[in-house]
């Protein structure tokens, strides 16, 4: 289940979107996490099941698109399915309103996904 970030997920979303690779550096992983915590176009949703296993980060580029910027797995959970779970319930959530599609970092993995 996609749930909105939040500041008290602080800690758990940066070791997440630390696995990123674009992401290592904790200068950029800091002002990342501050940009999707101050402006309104960036949002971050976490995959919780029983604990929260991924990210998911959404930038709104204009009325009608919305990139998927970010999309990260705890490496104890990956290969079960939850990153695709996380670009399904995106783009179910966001597709009648925006044209949801990726970035340069992201645009492998969600062709991959494939729906």
């Amino acid at each position: 289940m996609l749930i909105r970030y939040k500041k008290s997920f602080e800690k758990i979303a940066m070791g997440l979107l630390s696995f990123m690779p674009e992401e290592k550096d904790v200068k950029k992983l800091l002002q990342t996490i501050r940009e999707y915590e101050n402006n309104e176009n960036w949002q971050l949703y976490l995959w919780k099941e029983e604990d929260i296993l991924g990210a998911i980060g959404i930038q709104f580029d204009n009325q009608s698109k919305a990139v998927i910027q970010h999309v990260t797995v705890n490496p104890s959970h990956r290969n079960s399915g939850i990153g695709k779970q996380m670009v399904d319930a995106v783009k179910q959530q966001l597709g009648e309103r925006y044209d949801v599609c990726s970035n340069e970092y992201t645009e492998a993995f969600v062709d991959h996904c494939g729906s």
